[in-house]
């Protein structure tokens, strides 16, 4: 008997225990989908599987999400064509105090919207999450 080998038998044993045990547990992975719908959001993994709503948690890279933002600065001149045409007589009648040149301030803190959600053809990454039942979309694929 040679205990060497036995032993190398017994570690190459628990190596192979050890990937089986983690290969069941279906950990994480990280997978590429593409959005086939939006309303409701589906999206197709690997053309074989379409995740629905229900299955995704979106991140705020792939929504619509409002941000505020301080601002300051003046708003640019204004700039007005009185020369086109209209179906009345007169062109527009600008008051006689206008100035064309006008500027005001535009300062404070200001709420935005930020237009980022997903479109249909977009390209995704996304986590799966251990069991494989829910997929996290992290961003687009550029």
């Amino acid at each position: 008997m040679n205990s060497l080998g036995d032993f190398v038998d017994l570690i190459n044993v628990m190596k192979q225990s050890a990937v089986d045990a983690v290969r069941a547990t279906k950990p994480t992975a990280v997978v590429l989908g593409t959005v086939v719908g939006v309303e409701p959001l589906k999206i197709n993994v690997e053309q074989r599987l379409t995740l629905t709503e229900n299955q995704l948690i979106l991140t705020r890279n792939v929504t619509d999400f409002e941000v505020e933002i301080t601002v300051e600065h003046e708003t640019e001149d204004a700039s007005f064509n009185t020369s086109h045409n209209h179906d009345h007589a007169q062109g527009p009648t600008l008051p006689a105090s206008f100035d064309s040149t006008h500027r005001h301030e535009y300062k404070g803190r200001k709420k935005f919207t930020v237009h980022n959600a997903l479109k249909t053809g977009d390209e995704v990454l996304m986590i799966q999450e251990q069991g494989g039942q829910r997929y996290i979309v992290l961003d687009r694929v550029m």
